[in-house]
């Protein structure tokens, strides 16, 4: 079974950022994971308009652009600009007044619309969003930072969406706490991608061509 793997640059050295852009180009990631964070919507700051322009520059692999940020229609011209056919943004829908707005504009641009969607947020809150968007990110932790623990009741939220995925037409993929557990489990779901982070991909003792192999070749539940 194929399922995507998307490299969480957050994550990354930025001592050499171009070396972890080439390796990971490399090794068989299938996108990079661009989080931007503004401070107010997330109590944290991560990435910026410029660190995605460089690695748009440095590959040819698709980007994933996780807009967590309050009121994004302010600024989405310019992630807008700065990306290519092909690539996703992601917006929280209560970050913004009007998400189908913002939404209709990502895809007038051309590239893939997507939501994401907090521990906290129900999936019928968000339901006829579903009907516009190709791609819903699910955090499986609080956002904001990395390396925290897995909500279990999550689970809940991906089985109901798991169960209207093909009637409205989106993809699922998941984002925070990603081990193997994780993907060995919910990848025959029908889950279609993981977000990679310090769990299993970045600051292990080993390459990262010997770890997306590893995770490849995972035996699946059935």
């Amino acid at each position: 079974m194929r399922f995507e793997l998307m490299a969480s640059m957050m994550c990354a050295n930025y001592g050499n950022l171009e070396k972890e852009v080439r390796e990971l180009s490399e090794a068989g990631i299938d996108s990079f994971h661009i989080d931007i964070m503004d401070g107010r919507y997330v109590p944290n700051f991560a990435m910026s308009l410029n660190d995605l322009r460089y690695i748009r520059s440095a590959t040819s692999k698709p980007l994933d652009v996780h807009l967590m940020v309050e009121h994004p229609i302010n600024t989405i011209d310019l992630f807008i600009k700065a990306l290519r056919p092909g690539d996703t943004i992601y917006i929280h829908p209560e970050a913004e007044y009007h998400p189908s707005t913002t939404l209709q504009k990502i895809i007038d641009a051309g590239i893939t619309p997507g939501i994401a969607l907090n521990p906290g947020t129900s999936v019928d809150n968000s339901r006829m969003l579903l009907t516009i968007v190709k791609k819903v990110l699910v955090m499986s932790v609080n956002p904001g930072n990395a390396g925290q623990m897995f909500l279990p009741y999550i689970r809940e939220k991906y089985d109901e969406l798991l169960s209207i995925r093909k009637e409205k037409n989106f993809d699922i993929y998941w984002d925070g706490a990603c081990g193997m557990d994780k993907i060995r489990k919910f990848a025959p779901l029908g889950v279609k991608g993981f977000v990679l982070g310090t769990t299993l991909l970045f600051g292990k003792h080993k390459s990262y061509r010997e770890t997306l192999e590893e995770i490849r070749n995972i035996e699946l539940e059935e």
